[in-house]
């Protein structure tokens, strides 16, 4: 067969990813305080780019006195932020909670500590170098061995200096293994020796078992009664398997900032935009005057400002559309969910981001977008936008319910059991289905594991 060259026309359509476009993606997925970041870089790249501050109610009442009140001035230089749309009401809990605190960590506060103590250079070294190789669960990572060889000394020293890093606060730090972080403990209570010498047994002989449930073969090897380890136990457990584990890193700590508000106002919800923290984007208008005005502009100049002017209003385009479409969804989650701000968690429905995006007439991917590093203050506490998209388990009627609404039903079940005799997962499986709520028994487990709910065995207790 001869091959035949030709031509013919052809009509597709495709997506040409332009760096317009990419930039307003990458916006939409911006959480809030990424984007104050990457709007003051463009403010400080672009001329034609500037910021308005909107007159607020102080400087307002400023200019009619014409005079300077130092209350007034520190009161602006405390919370002079534009507040649009915010009630006054909701202005005083918005403004503290983006606060950054940089919190001490725990090398800190031992070294603190260890500074204070009258010890020689030699065994300060040691002490330092030891505080050092404390993790941040409180525990020692190396061992004597390895700490005389790096520090040039005797393995006698370090177990010295080690026994005074033990001393220090928290309780428990400095220790190997999660045995010795509770004897440390235990020994620094003031307690009936009689008692200490009992919980001294069980926290060396028997540690392993306690932590698998198995309080009956601890009574029968301490020859003691269930109600008596059941006792000690549930002191074991005042005691702090991670005494570093409440000090932070020493990194700043950046509180969560609700990108939207949701307030309720006269029986109604109100959606709020919270972006007083933004800088309102407007092009500066002499640039923009020189384009129409001066015909005789440098080319070069002309075509510099002309790019700086697309690129500042798409930006501002950019900007506008991201709260606009963050707005929308969260009009939309409002209603789909309006039983969860009525009522709680356990009000939570099904919900997928298709529902959403056909509510609003978006792609999915846009509404997966808009979600993304974005968080709603609600009567009941500020949750990530993502919390509301919820699967859900079919009911007999052939509905469904949110994963939520059922561990808040699992955690009610066990939490009104005997705990002499916990339900075990197939009991909590049937009970739930004669409630009408068709679940399996390896996803009743899934849910207690993922709210921290122990086993039958270790919430068996023995003093009932």
């Amino acid at each position: 067969m001869d091959a035949v060259l030709g031509m013919q026309l052809e009509q597709t359509q495709k997506l040409i990813m332009t760096p317009e476009l990419r930039q307003a993606i990458e916006i939409l997925q911006m959480s809030s305080l990424d984007l104050t970041a990457y709007v003051n870089e463009a403010l400080a790249d672009n001329p034609l780019l500037e910021s308005v501050e909107l007159e607020t109610e102080d400087n307002l009442y400023r200019k009619k006195r014409n005079e300077v009140e130092w209350e007034d001035y520190i009161e602006k230089m405390r919370a002079d932020v534009p507040e649009r749309g915010i009630p006054r009401e909701v202005r005083k809990e918005v403004l503290y909670e983006s606060m950054s605190v940089r919190d001490v960590n725990l090398r800190e506060y031992l070294l603190n500590q260890l500074g204070c103590l009258v010890l020689s250079p030699s065994r300060y070294h040691v002490g330092e170098y030891l505080v050092h190789n404390i993790d941040s669960a409180g525990y020692l990572t190396v061992s004597v061995e390895q700490g005389a060889w790096d520090t040039r000394t005797s393995p006698g020293t370090v177990r010295e200096v080690l026994g005074v890093v033990q001393s220090l606060d928290p309780p428990g730090v400095g220790a190997r293994d999660l045995k010795e972080c509770l004897l440390i403990q235990l020994r620094q209570k003031n307690l009936d020796p009689s008692k200490k010498k009992a919980l001294y047994r069980l926290i060396q002989n028997h540690l392993a078992d306690l932590g698998t449930g198995k309080i009956n073969r601890v009574a029968q090897s301490m020859g003691t009664t269930l109600q008596e380890v059941q006792t000690l136990t549930d002191w074991v457990k005042q005691l702090n398997p991670k005494p570093g584990a409440s000090f932070s890193n020493g990194e700043i700590i950046q509180y969560i900032y609700p990108d939207i508000l949701v307030q309720r106002y006269n029986g109604e919800y109100q959606v709020i935009m919270n972006d007083h923290s933004m800088p309102r984007l407007m092009v500066n208008q002499t640039y923009r005057e020189m384009l129409t005005r001066d015909m005789e502009t440098d080319p070069k100049v002309r075509s510099f400002v002309e790019t700086k002017l697309n690129q500042a209003s798409w930006l501002i385009k950019c900007v506008e559309q991201r709260k606009a479409t963050i707005y929308k969804v969260a009009e939309a989650l409002l209603e789909r969910q309006r039983e969860f701000f009525d009522r709680g968690v356990s009000a939570l429905r099904p919900l997928t981001l298709k529902d959403i995006a056909v509510d609003i007439g978006v792609h999915e991917s846009t509404v997966s977008r808009a979600t993304t590093n974005k968080y709603v203050q609600t009567p009941h506490g500020i949750f990530d936008f993502k919390f509301f998209f919820v699967s859900g388990v079919q009911t007999q009627d052939g509905s469904h319910t949110s994963a939520e609404t059922v561990k808040t039903q699992l955690k009610s079940l066990i939490k009104g059991e005997n705990t002499g005799k916990p339900y075990s997962d197939q009991q909590l499986t049937e009970m739930m289905q004669k409630q009408g709520i068709q679940i399996a028994r390896r996803t009743v487990s899934k849910y207690r594991e993922e709210m921290g709910i122990p086993s039958t065995p270790l919430r068996r207790r023995f003093d009932c």
